[in-house]
């Protein structure tokens, strides 16, 4: 390691390491500020940390689903933990980038890939419902898109988030929305400027 750092000007070190330490330093207060660790759980408060996602949230805890289930239950593969954390990191990462440049629609609705973890989701939890009871069979979401079939939701349209679920539909909506991540000394002294 002496060697490497023998061949470099003590001045361009220097400054190597102060924007090393920098970056490390804006990308510390990113983690905190986002609450990226809160990501990690399976908390349906957490998707509120995006007030956007506040309507959604009341919908989905006014329905019958709020009793028994959770927001990844439905929203994120349940294969495996590899692939469920891989996909709440591609698609965080996605709404992070929608949200923080306000692109995002009025209406939010899922993605086609979003859209089959849903209707893979809804089958898992319903496959004796569909199976035994009702015999309506199951389909994939390819099956649908190709118009072999209905997707659950195109009969259930009220569950668990109802059609009506839009950014103006509850703008009161009374949810946990997360404490300020601001530290009191700093919310203090920008009051007094």
């Amino acid at each position: 390691m002496k060697k490497i750092f023998s061949h470099i000007p003590s001045k361009m070190l220097l400054a190597f390491f102060v924007a090393g330490g920098l970056l490390g330093g804006i990308g510390l207060y990113a983690v905190y500020m986002s609450r990226m660790h809160s990501y990690l759980s399976d908390e349906p408060s957490t998707c509120v940390n995006c007030h956007i996602m506040s309507p959604y949230y009341d919908s989905w805890n006014h329905s019958s689903h709020a009793l028994w289930t959770n927001c990844n239950d439905c929203h994120v593969p349940q294969n495996n933990a590899i692939e469920k954390y891989a996909f709440k990191a591609m698609d965080g990462l996605y709404h992070a980038a929608v949200f923080t440049i306000k692109g995002e629609p009025q209406t939010l609705r899922p993605r086609d890939g979003s859209h089959t973890v849903i209707m893979n989701n809804c089958i898992r939890c319903h496959t004796q419902l569909n199976t035994e009871f009702v015999k309506t069979g199951m389909i994939t979401y390819a099956e649908v898109k190709k118009g072999e079939g209905k997707a659950c939701w195109d009969c259930h349209t009220q569950v668990p988030h109802t059609k009506v679920s839009n950014l103006s539909s509850s703008p009161n909506a009374l949810v946990p929305l997360p404490v300020s991540p601001v530290p009191e000394w700093l919310k203090k002294m920008m009051k007094e400027e």
